[in-house]
């Protein structure tokens, strides 16, 4: 029992405000998520006799894993102890390639692909739209990840998914040694930036098509500039023609 969890690309991110959910205050946003067919992550559910629930592969305390979240949304959600009983004999191995820090949403992405996978091996009689939702409760990125689309357009609090059909894009992906802190960047948006609403219609415009027609990574993605603010370091790191995904610290381009 093995899948792949894919990284991705913002294409464009623009923040479009803050609203309450859950009681917290999250940031809005439009955005154009892209799968990197090419980099991702493996999670296999392997035979084990485990005690607890069982994670190997990532080094970071269980409690603040998003697939041990997603184990934890489930049980609250479903009450169904067909998972419980499943992962007594089943550990959780993930193989990383995905960085950390990286602006690929690999964190979101095991967490979603856990989900499908659980939805799949456990037979849940939940659709995938309220998979997504339960997935919204544990990250902003999960939703989109968990219905998998290659390419879609994203808004709100990154649970409003709209697939975007266009053609697969041969993605190269360069990852400096720094891993950013996505609360610090946004806090340092809401510091130094201002909303910027020049996006009317980029989600019905292609995604290579819009990388030529704008071709500026501050325009294309308002978490740049504070990220710089945050991490100066990263300007060493930008080629021309690299455009920044999500909060850093990755840069990309289309071959």
């Amino acid at each position: 029992m093995q899948e792949n969890s894919y990284a991705k690309v913002n294409i464009y991110l623009k923040i479009t405000g803050t609203k309450e959910f859950n009681g917290s205050l999250y940031h809005t946003i439009k955005s154009r998520f892209v799968l990197v067919k090419n980099l991702y992550d493996t999670i296999s559910f392997v035979p084990c006799k485990c005690k607890t629930f069982t994670i190997e592969g990532i080094d970071i305390p269980k409690e603040q894993n998003l697939i041990y979240k997603a184990y934890k949304a489930f049980n609250l959600h479903t009450g169904d102890l067909e998972i419980i009983d499943f992962f007594r004999f089943h550990k959780v191995v993930v193989k990383k390639n995905i960085p950390f820090g990286a602006g690929l949403g690999g964190g979101s992405s095991n967490a979603a692909t856990f989900m499908r996978m659980v939805h799949k091996y456990c037979n849940l009689l939940i659709s995938i739209d309220e998979l997504a939702k339960i997935g919204a409760t544990i990250g902003a990125d999960v939703p989109f990840f968990i219905y998998n689309y290659e390419s879609a357009n994203v808004s709100g609090f990154g649970e409003i998914i709209q697939p975007f059909k266009e053609e697969s894009l041969n993605i190269e992906v360069f990852t400096p040694p720094i891993a950013c802190n996505t609360k610090k960047v946004y806090e340092a948006f809401d510091n130094y930036c201002q909303i910027d609403k020049e996006y009317q219609n980029w989600q019905k415009i292609p995604s290579k098509e819009l990388l030529e027609k704008i071709n500026d990574p501050f325009k294309l993605n308002d978490l740049f500039a504070p990220a710089l603010k945050v991490y100066p370091t990263l300007k060493q790191y930008y080629k021309n023609g690299y455009f920044f995904s999500g909060s850093g610290s990755s840069f990309f381009k289309v071959k």
